[in-house]
């Protein structure tokens, strides 16, 4: 059962993309569908106009490469990653016009809405399996600086 976190990020996602062409109602719905259709038909337009060309997008987690995959899918692209390239990069062949105008600017705001909501189930577990105070550390003037001792490096694995 989907936590209401969840759900909320779910129904954001799902009004956000209304903006983009996925309303409500089931008349809404059809029309939405003719209009993906309609942006596919553009796509496909555009790359018998516009030479298609190779991208590579480096995003910074899994949850971003998952979102970006999916509104790739979701346009009839295929995105890919070469034989030892980093996990965090993914490749695709589509026109500028439609990366620029379409693909990227719905990627960031969609990304934004993930993010936040990320942030709040990661403070929310947090806060109750573990601390209730998930601020952020205080800032204290350097230790090396007052007493002239290194701190020890030490980092998360991942």
């Amino acid at each position: 059962m989907p936590l209401p976190l969840e759900q909320e990020l779910a129904e954001k996602l799902r009004r956000l993309e209304a903006l983009f062409a996925r309303p409500g109602t089931e008349g809404e719905r059809v029309a939405a569908g003719n209009a993906l259709d309609r942006l596919r038909a553009r796509l496909k337009q555009l790359e018998r106009t516009e030479a298609a060309l190779e991208f590579r997008f480096k995003l910074p987690d899994q949850w971003s490469r998952a979102l970006f995959v999916a509104l790739a899918r979701r346009y009839g692209l295929q995105p890919y990653r070469l034989r030892g390239q980093r996990a965090n990069t993914i490749m695709l062949r589509a026109t500028r016009t439609f990366v620029d105008e379409t693909l990227w600017p719905e990627f960031r705001e969609l990304h934004v809405v993930l993010e936040r909501y990320l942030e709040q189930v990661t403070r929310r577990v947090i806060a109750q399996a573990v601390h209730h105070d998930v601020t952020e550390a205080a800032e204290r003037p350097s230790a090396g600086a007052a007493d002239g001792r290194e701190a020890q490096e030490c980092g998360a694995t991942g």
